[in-house]
């Protein structure tokens, strides 16, 4: 008999194929003793997103990508950055640009405060051509300023009217404080959030039904932060906002400060949208994309009719 139930325990636990059990009239029960310990799954649809999010986060695709491309043909056209008002070879903080090797060979130099690192067949010098950002990275890959000046013009006033209708839907909604600002419980699990995103392991109905503590600071930062600066800099380069705003340029430092902060903030976009990008795959790219397309987010729930234990998996 004790041998008997250290069987069954074993069968509970997993560690041993499930066999035939001695029932009160011989091995006659094998399913309903596994009936006792199998798993029962349910699907639980939680509505993630409403519509207004959806619309302006999938306009927002490829407003960025085409203002970010835009932008590096732009930035193409004088690849350098400076602090101040003026500019300064010799004194840039950052440079992108071909030089000649001592063996007559051209090779790509990106230039950080003073420190020198070659960077040939991606940045300065790439596919036989002296260029900052290469061709394949730039809108229109050819080496045409003009005609990326109007592509980034035309999609930096679709990117703000969108972002003011979302901002005013948002804070209407109140989306905002509801949503996306951390609250103090939020903060409370800054470290169990963190390790979730560094080993990409967030699932349940706990991740489906409202952002993370991670997700409400960096999308708060998005939104309140990085796409207003981003916006701002860019009207403080337009000689017709300066003659209208004379004191924008004097609040960000100048007209290159102004430069340098607009390049910054765009890179920060990127980063953001890597990030995002890898955790949306990782944690349930099919799901993730159909609660960004539909609203609803999935989730399947495993629960042992033997305990009170409930898994949880998308």
């Amino acid at each position: 008999m004790e041998e008997f139930g250290r069987s069954t325990n074993a069968v509970m636990r997993g560690e041993v194929e499930p066999g035939p059990t001695m029932g009160s009239s011989g091995w006659d029960l094998p399913s309903r003793a596994i009936q006792a310990v199998s798993p029962i799954p349910s699907t639980e649809r939680i509505y993630r997103h409403r519509l207004p999010v959806r619309i302006s986060h999938w306009l927002n695709v490829p407003f960025l990508i085409i203002l970010i491309m835009s932008g590096l043909q732009i930035f193409n056209a004088h690849p350098a950055l400076y602090w101040g008002d003026q500019s300064d070879r010799d004194r840039a903080l950052l440079s992108i640009r071909p030089m000649q090797a001592e063996g007559g060979d051209v090779i790509g130099v990106t230039t950080i405060l003073g420190h020198q690192f070659e960077t040939t067949g991606v940045l300065g010098y790439s596919n036989g051509s002296g260029r900052a950002f290469p061709a394949w990275a730039t809108i229109p890959r050819a080496k045409w300023l003009a005609m990326g000046r109007q592509w980034h013009l035309f999609f930096a006033w679709l990117f703000v009217i969108n972002g003011l209708i979302f901002t005013a839907y948002a804070l209407a909604s109140r989306h905002v404080t509801h949503d996306l600002v951390p609250s103090r419980n939020d903060c409370r699990s800054f470290g169990k959030s963190l390790r979730a995103h560094l080993f990409l392991k967030q699932s349940g109905s706990w991740h489906a039904k409202g952002y993370n503590v991670l997700q409400k600071i960096t999308y708060t930062t998005i939104l309140l932060i990085v796409a207003p600066l981003i916006v701002l800099t860019g009207l403080a380069m337009s000689p017709t906002i300066d003659t209208a705003v004379p004191w924008l340029l004097t609040v960000l430092g100048g007209r290159q400060a102004a430069r340098t902060i607009h390049f910054i903030t765009c890179f920060a976009f990127v980063g953001f949208i890597l990030i995002h990008v890898i955790q949306v795959i990782a944690t349930g790219f099919i799901n993730n994309i159909c609660s960004m397309v539909t609203g609803w987010f999935t989730v399947k729930h495993v629960k042992c009719t033997s305990c009170s234990v409930e898994r949880h998996g998308k």
